[in-house]
């Protein structure tokens, strides 16, 4: 019969796995034909101003794909006004527009094992080239594969959360990122937590 500790342990263990399961970082390649279904799926989606180019754009972004986790860099400037396409029922703040969108985009994230890694708002200024945009904040998303990222961008678009992004923002520049230096160790992060729960559990058996 196992004992109380064996069973925290094991059950600790399968959570650990179960996570490491879900946020992956190593998979296939995507194949052509798995970024043509992609590509066509997404330009049979309803097109606006903002869908110019996209496609092409995220052809380039999984032409090379090696099946490895990454990190989007999003630096974003707001309207002056929230500007919601005729029809929406919602107010002119951008910054609600822009709540609006972040929790909307917060399951899709987490289901294709995505998240949310960095959000920090513009505190000052410091060395700006002339010309440079006035960002208001930037945000760091960590997706799983670039196929999790085709999977959340089909999601958002499919649920109309897009409409409330692009109310709120003027202007934004996103781009990957490879990290060469990162503190960032949501695998060891989440190890910790576990190591920290099973302690807790065992220093309260009997």
């Amino acid at each position: 019969m196992l004992t109380a500790s064996t069973i925290v342990v094991l059950a600790l263990t399968a959570c650990y796995l179960l996570f490491l399961r879900w946020y992956g970082g190593r998979s296939q390649p995507l194949s052509a034909a798995e970024i043509d279904a992609y590509l066509t799926e997404l330009a049979a989606r309803p097109q606006s101003e903002h869908s110019h180019g996209a496609l092409d754009q995220i052809r380039a972004l999984v032409r090379d794909d090696d099946g490895r986790e990454f990190v989007m860099q999003n630096l974003v400037r707001y309207r002056s006004k929230a500007l919601y396409p005729a029809g929406y029922p919602f107010d002119d703040d951008p910054r609600a527009a822009d709540r609006r969108y972040g929790k909307a985009i917060l399951w899709p994230l987490l289901r294709h094992g995505n998240l949310m890694l960095f959000i920090a708002r513009r505190s000052g200024v410091f060395v700006e080239p002339a010309g440079a945009d006035a960002w208001h904040y930037v945000a760091m998303v960590r997706y799983r594969s670039r196929r999790d990222f085709l999977k959340f961008a089909l999601t958002i678009e499919r649920d109309e959360i897009t409409v409330h992004k692009w109310a709120a923002i003027e202007k934004t520049h996103i781009f990957p990122v490879k990290p060469l230096v990162s503190l960032i160790f949501v695998r060891g992060a989440v190890a910790v937590l576990l190591v920290a729960i099973g302690a807790l559990a065992l220093g309260l058996l009997p």
